[in-house]
């Protein structure tokens, strides 16, 4: 069954196909609100107060490791919802969260400026010229946020499957477009792949429990064996700490050892936040 990634800007019908498709393919639709609220470390004060403010990235530069902890805690709830395969996600990153999951279908939806602006003033009874300042100060505002962040550029075109322009395309056009594409074989999970989620998800969890002692740790699990890949300059753990953090990950459903490699993370090895 797929999973769909969805990025969109504001007035670019980017919900409602993520709407019409995830009906249309029995699927569950998912927002980045849906993600947060149903994580239990999105109670903790300083991400609630992140989403209050509407997106600002410098909320979370003032507290200890925020970035960081909003990234894990972000990246462990999708993933959670992605070993359910059958999901759209329509939210910025999607596809940044669930990078290194072959079958993830990662798709980009525009639209016309003149038609987003007058949605805008359809929606907010405002002039055209309101409308369209508006309108270029989100899409500059989101892509700060996203670079800020995430690291990636959300216009990068190279970082999807599909791109579709809705302007000649109706959301009904871009619902039978995405809903044919992602029946190809190269969107459909397989065994490999699904036992990838698995493996993320794992990752994921031992990294959201102890990311509050090691932020700058990078963590990967194989078949429930968690090796936790540490900087040079945190070398110095004492064994108490070493076995404060192996006893609290070993706690975590599914982990079945631990290790720790004191070295620089060769190339290869993925890192999700490499680029923050």
């Amino acid at each position: 069954m797929p999973i769909i990634t969805i990025s969109r800007g504001s007035y670019s019908k980017g919900k409602a196909i993520a709407e019409k498709v995830a009906s249309k393919l029995k699927c569950e639709c998912l927002s980045r609100d849906i993600v947060l609220s149903s994580s239990e470390e999105f109670n903790i004060p300083e991400i609630k107060l992140v989403r209050a403010l509407h997106d600002a990235p410098s909320v979370l530069e003032r507290f200890t490791h925020g970035k960081k902890s909003y990234l894990c805690y972000l990246r462990k709830s999708l993933l959670q919802y992605a070993l359910r395969d059958n999901i759209v996600y329509h939210g910025l990153a999607g596809h940044f969260f669930l990078s290194g999951i072959p079958h993830v279908f990662k798709l980009r939806i525009t639209a016309d400026m003149e038609d987003r602006v007058q949605e805008e003033m359809r929606r907010e009874n405002i002039s055209q010229d309101e409308a369209r300042h508006i309108l270029m100060k989100d899409d500059d505002e989101r892509r700060k946020w996203s670079m800020q962040v995430y690291g990636i550029d959300t216009w990068d075109s190279r970082s999807y499957d599909m791109v579709l322009h809705i302007g000649l395309l109706s959301v009904d056009d871009a619902v039978d477009i995405i809903c044919h594409a992602v029946q190809k074989k190269a969107f459909q999970a397989k065994p490999d792949s699904r036992k990838n989620i698995e493996n993320m998800y794992l990752s994921a969890k031992v990294h959201s429990t102890i990311i509050g002692i090691l932020p700058d740790i990078i963590v990967e699990a194989t078949d429930g064996v968690v090796s936790i890949l540490v900087p040079n300059a945190h070398s110095v753990l004492t064994d108490r700490g070493l076995s404060k953090i192996t006893k609290i990950a070993k706690n975590v459903e599914g982990v079945k050892d631990v290790l720790f490699v004191f070295s620089q993370p060769k190339n290869e090895m993925i890192n999700p936040f490499h680029n923050i």
